[in-house]
C-alpha cells in the first residue's frame, strides 16, 4: 500500500520501520524543520523491549541505556512509598532507562528512508473522500491508501478521528525535566522518587548515554501545577532548588548548576481517549491515541507496541476495514487499562488534596507487600496488564548473565 505517517517520534518511526519491512511505500512528514529527540528520558518496559528485539534492536538498546531492576520511591522522611523490584515480577525481567536521543538516533539509524523524511511540512487536515492530506502551507498530498497519525499528544489530525474522540483534556499538573551528567550516581540501577504530599515529587533516574555526549546521564524531573509550568522562569527555578534541598538535600549538588529556566524543558500532559482509533483509511497511533499522565511510565512502550500491532493487523488481513478492526482489538484491553490508572493515579501523586497524599503514604507500602495486589502492582509497572504478548518475553530479553549484571548494570515512573 502506499503510506503516509505524520509525525517522526517513536511511533513514527517504528512504523515507518516496520511497514517499510514490509514493502509498503512509506512517505513520513514531520512538521520540525531538522529531524531530532523531543523529551525526557523515559524507562523501556518488557513490552516495549520487545519489540525492538523483534526489530533486532534490543541489544544495542542495551548497550545505550541503563539497566533498571527497581523502583523505589519514599517520602522526605525515608517512609517507603513504592518498593518494587523487577525480579520478583520473573527471574530476568528489567526496565532500561534511556535518554530520548539514544532512543531516537537508534531507531534513525534501522530506518533505511530516514534520509528522506519530508522535514518542515506541518500537516493540518486529512480528507477521507480524496484520502489526502493538506498541510499547513496549503499543499495537497496523496491520495494515499491508508494515514497514519503519530502526531503526538496534541494531534492536529486526531480531530479528523470523527466521531470517535471522547476526551482531550489537559492535566492541571505538569513538570520540569532535564538531564544531569553524573558519572558516579550512587544507585544506577534504581528509579528514585521522592515525595512531599501530593504537591511536591521529584524522580531521578538513570538513563544511560547521550547521544554527542560523554559520560553517563540521569534524568530530574520536578512536579508542578500546569499554570506553573507555564509561567517558570528563572525565580521558579532558584524556587525549585531550595525546596528540592529540603525535600532531598542529597541531590542538591547536582541541580547547582542550574540558573535559568532555559536549562530545564517543560511538559504538560494531555488525557486522550477514543472511541475507536481509526475512520476511514485514517489510523491513530502513539499518544495522538491516548496521550496520558506519564504516572505509570508508558508512552514509548505503548507507541512501540502500536505501531506492531497495526503491522501484524496489515499483514495478517487483505481487507484494510478488517486490519484496522483486528488493530483495535489488539490494543484496545490493555490502552485502556492504562488509561484507567492513570487517570486514577494521578491525584495520588499530583494534586491539591493532601488527604491523598496521606493515604497513599500509608497504604501503598503493605499492599506492596501483600502478595496478590505485589503481582498486580508489578504486571502494571512491566507495561504487561492487559497485553496481549505476540512475542514471549523471555525471548525478548533473557536472563543476563550472573557475571555481567555490574556492567550491564513509578510519575511513578518518567515517560
Amino acid at each position: 500500500m502506499k503510506i503516509a505517517i505524520v509525525g517522526y517520534g517513536t511511533a513514527g518511526q517504528a512504523s515507518a520501520i516496520l511497514l517499510a519491512g514490509q514493502g509498503h511505500e512509506v512517505t513520513v512528514f514531520e512538521k520540525s524543520p531538522s529531524l531530532g529527540p523531543v523529551g525526557a528520558g523515559f524507562l523501556l518496559q518488557p513490552t516495549g523491549l520487545a519489540v525492538l528485539c523483534r526489530m533486532g534492536l534490543a541489544d544495542k538498546a542495551q548497550a545505550l541505556g541503563q539497566r533498571i531492576d527497581e523502583l523505589h520511591g519514599c517520602t522526605p522522611r525515608g517512609r517507603a512509598v513504592m518498593a518494587m523490584r523487577y525480579r520478583d515480577r520473573r527471574e530476568g525481567c528489567f526496565g532500561l532507562g534511556m535518554t530520548r536521543g539514544a532512543l531516537f538516533e537508534l531507531l534513525r539509524g534501522a530506518h533505511a528512508e530516514a534520509a528522506n523524511v519530508r522535514t518542515g511540512v506541518r500537516i493540518d487536515s486529512y480528507d477521507p473522500k480524496a484520502h489526502t492530506l493538506r498541510d499547513a502551507a496549503g499543499t495537497e498530498h496523496g491520495p494515499f491508501d491508508l494515514v497514519v497519525a503519530a502526531d503526538g499528544a496534541h494531534s492536529a489530525l486526531r480531530p479528523h478521528c470523527t466521531g470517535n474522540v471522547r476526551r482531550t483534556a489537559l492535566y492541571p499538573w505538569g513538570a520540569v525535566w532535564c538531564l544531569l551528567r553524573i558519572d558516579d550516581w550512587p544507585s544506577p540501577h534504581t528509579l528514585l522518587q521522592r515525595y512531599a504530599g501530593t504537591r511536591a515529587m521529584i524522580g531521578m533516574l538513570p538513563a544511560g548515554t547521550r547521544p554527542g555526549h560523554d559520560g553517563q546521564w540521569v534524568t530530574f524531573y520536578w512536579s508542578l501545577p500546569g499554570t506553573a509550568v507555564d509561567a517558570f522562569d528563572d525565580a521558579a527555578v532558584a524556587a525549585m532548588k531550595a525546596t528540592v534541598h529540603g525535600i532531598w538535600p542529597e541531590i542538591s549538588p547536582h541541580l547547582a548548576h542550574l540558573e535559568r529556566a532555559d536549562q530545564l524543558n517543560r511538559a504538560r500532559y494531555r488525557d486522550v481517549l477514543l472511541k475507536a482509533p481509526h475512520h476511514e483509511r485514517l489510523v491513530i497511533i502513539g499518544d495522538a491515541a491516548h496521550a496520558m499522565s506519564p504516572q505509570l511510565g508508558q508512552g514509548v512502550n505503548m507507541a512501540l507496541l502500536d505501531a506492531a500491532a497495526l503491522t501484524d493487523a496489515l499483514a495478517a488481513h487483505a481487507s484494510l476495514d478488517k486490519a484496522l478492526a483486528a488493530y483495535r482489538r489488539e490494543r484496545h484491553a490493555h490502552v485502556r487499562i492504562y488509561q484507567r490508572m492513570s487517570r486514577w493515579l494521578t491525584p495520588l501523586f499530583q494534586s491539591d488534596y493532601t488527604a491523598l497524599g496521606w493515604c497513599r503514604d500509608a497504604v501503598f507500602g503493605p499492599l506492596g507487600r501483600a502478595p496478590g495486589a505485589r503481582q498486580a502492582m508489578l504486571s502494571i509497572l512491566t507495561g504487561e496488564a492487559g497485553h496481549r504478548r505476540t512475542i514471549p518475553l523471555a525471548e525478548s530479553h533473557p536472563p543476563a548473565d550472573e557475571g555481567n549484571l555490574d556492567a550491564q548494570s513509578t510519575q511513578g515512573v518518567s515517560a
